[in-house]
């Protein structure tokens, strides 16, 4: 008698790709061809490590070379670059973020966002690939709202507050990044607290509160949890819209056997009364300043994501010197 074929059993992450789309958070591009997600995202923080690798110095020294020494113009060719090779690992879309300094100016935003548009478009990739991500302060929510009726969708990110998250989806947006691990932070250091429980963590309840109301009321704005610091905060989130994952947490669902059940679903979204907001711009800060943990990691988030946009900047200045012109 033939030996019973045993079938190998299903993995945490290809349990939750049946529930959401997964997407790579890394700059690694050999991270992305290993993990093949739809979509990946970077920032200046994940491009910064990359930039630093020596595996990739080839993409900082072809910028360097095609920007002439044009040290701004190179940061926007190392981004575009980047992403025009991650975009050969992926069937979706690369997220490319805008300058944190320009967090609070809407026109300069757009004016930044079209420029990484249109570079893309030289280099071959559509609009249709590309998700600009700017900050989610009021500006940056403005600045994404007359981006997308020109075809440039955005990816909002920096979202810590229930009144960003409205504000975005109002605007019509395309994606927002609500970051989990962040609020978790925040939370368990408010509270001196080592760890919180998966069924308390405020990261957690944020994501499933937004989904739930996009949900109820017919939003075409896509959620997508973003900044995880454990297995368990992915796993409570199945269901989400997206999940931007970073390679090491993909590795540990890689290698966790089971199936897992769906968390968040639009059916149960449409069963819960949840009453609309209408939010102007002073009603917009007013809700967002109640929020302190959202008031404090926005501007920490913005200067972390500046101070390593810097980092790059020098690095770049300082290979310049070195790279001769093209």
């Amino acid at each position: 008698m033939d030996e019973p074929i045993i079938q190998p059993m299903a993995t945490h992450l290809e349990s939750l790709r049946k529930y959401s789309l997964v997407v790579a958070d890394t700059g690694d591009i050999d991270a992305v061809a290993r993990w093949k997600p739809q979509d990946a995202t970077t920032n200046p923080s994940l491009l910064l490590a990359s930039a630093e690798d020596p595996r990739y110095q080839p993409f900082v020294e072809s910028a360097v070379r095609q920007a002439s020494g044009d040290i701004p113009a190179a940061m926007e060719l190392l981004f575009v670059l980047f992403g025009t090779e991650i975009l050969k690992h992926v069937a979706g879309r690369v997220s490319t973020e805008v300058d944190a300094r320009l967090s609070f100016d809407t026109e300069k935003s757009i004016a930044k966002a079209r420029r990484f548009a249109e570079l893309y478009e030289k280099a071959g990739v559509s609009r249709s690939r590309v998700l600009i991500k700017l900050a989610s302060t009021w500006e940056g929510i403005r600045a994404a709202e007359k981006l997308e009726r020109e075809g440039i969708h955005c990816n909002m990110t920096l979202l810590f507050s229930f009144a960003q998250a409205v504000a975005c989806a109002d605007a019509g947006v395309t994606l927002i990044s609500p970051f989990v691990g962040r609020i978790y932070d925040w939370h368990k250091q408010a509270r001196k607290l080592d760890d919180i429980p998966i069924e308390e963590d405020p990261g957690v309840a944020s994501v499933t509160r937004i989904y739930n109301y996009y949900k109820q009321h017919g939003y075409k704005t896509q959620v997508m949890g973003a900044s995880f610091r454990k297995t368990g905060q992915i796993v409570a989130l199945a269901g989400c819209d997206l999940l931007t994952i970073a390679p090491d947490l993909l590795d540990k669902l890689s290698k966790a056997e089971g199936q897992l059940p769906r968390k968040l679903s639009p059916e149960e979204a449409k069963r819960q009364s949840i009453a609309r907001i209408s939010l102007d711009e002073k009603a917009f800060r007013w809700m967002h300043n109640e929020d302190a943990m959202a008031t404090e990691k926005l501007a920490e988030g913005i200067r972390r994501f500046d101070a390593d946009a810097r980092k790059l900047e020098r690095l770049i200045t300082s290979l310049a010197a070195a790279v001769p012109a093209k």
